[in-house]
């Protein structure tokens, strides 16, 4: 394999993708369960999705070399810029590529959804989406980059939770039946904010000495305790969404992903900087497992 190739392919990092599906799947699974859904929509939405994350993770690894973040220290994996593989001009253009990619996709999604692109609602999804492309891109790129000053929190709630799950609602089915999906989208932000909140935790040696984050401000344990608020809280908004959201004893199955985020908390309150690392990517694989879990039994039910 092509050497670029392959630090490219560690730049993407993959194993952040299943995040970044899990609101869209459930959201796009929600509406099938109600209305009929067009494939060729899905695919879209699905590309565009894994496009966006794709883009996030490349600016955020260029963002951070930029700005003198990721040193030799640094408690997480090395991508391809730090491992040698790639540089600074080949990162830009590679997101360059990877934006393009984002637009084309993301014009695709709406026009299979809506058959245009230039009716109200078109407008302003396309809208929507290149204000994901900024907010993906200006996390740590930029002269005042947001995940600097600790805003990357709420930015994640919205872009991963909200925009997500009703995002990919809307997108399939042309509506937004019900207020109570606000539910399921806040609780899937719940568990975004939770993995960008493990990265900083892990991080908060190197990170102290050029950046602000919610993990730095509130100390390990605090940290720690807003880990344990934010997985509670997910599982709150899910448990009262389907009790009360069409009921059905099918709904309760992904309870399943429960043993999991236990899991996760034990090493949340056990483990420090690196070897905290393999309890992001469980944070990642269970949030997407009990979310394809749900929109299924929503599906079959």
């Amino acid at each position: 394999m092509n050497p670029k190739f392959r630090s490219a392919i560690r730049s993407f990092r993959l194993r952040t993708l299943p995040l970044s599906l899990a609101g869209v799947i459930l959201g796009a699974m929600l509406a099938a369960s109600e209305f009929k859904v067009s494939s060729w929509t899905v695919v879209f939405l699905l590309l565009t999705t894994i496009f966006l994350q794709i883009l996030s993770n490349l600016s955020n690894e260029l963002g951070d070399v930029l700005n003198g973040t990721d040193t030799p220290d640094r408690q997480g994996p090395e991508y391809g810029i730090a491992e040698g593989g790639l540089s600074v001009n080949d990162m830009k253009r590679l997101i360059s590529v990877i934006a393009t990619l984002c637009a084309i996709s993301g014009c695709a999604m709406i026009w299979t959804s809506f058959g245009t692109l230039f009716s109200l609602r078109s407008a302003a999804l396309l809208v929507l989406g290149a204000l994901a492309i900024i907010a993906a891109m200006r996390y740590t790129l930029g002269p005042s980059p947001y995940g600097y000053r600790g805003l990357g929190d709420i930015a994640v709630f919205i872009f991963f939770g909200l925009v997500s799950v009703l995002g990919g609602y809307y997108v399939c089915a042309h509506t937004i039946s019900s207020p109570m999906l606000i539910l399921p989208a806040a609780a899937i932000g719940c568990f975004s904010v939770g993995v960008l909140n493990v990265n900083n935790i892990r991080d908060m040696k190197t990170d102290s000495a050029n950046r602000v984050t919610v993990a730095i401000k509130l100390g390990l344990r605090g940290s720690r305790i807003y880990q344990t608020i934010l997985v509670a809280a997910g599982w709150i908004l899910l448990a009262v969404f389907t009790a009360m959201y069409k009921p059905s004893p099918w709904h309760w199955l992904f309870l399943l992903a429960l043993p999991l985020h236990l899991i996760h908390l034990k090493g949340i309150w056990t483990r420090t900087e690196r070897a905290l690392d393999p309890m992001l990517p469980l944070l990642v694989m269970s949030t997407f497992i009990l979310s394809l879990i749900l929109g299924i039994t929503f599906i079959v039910a």
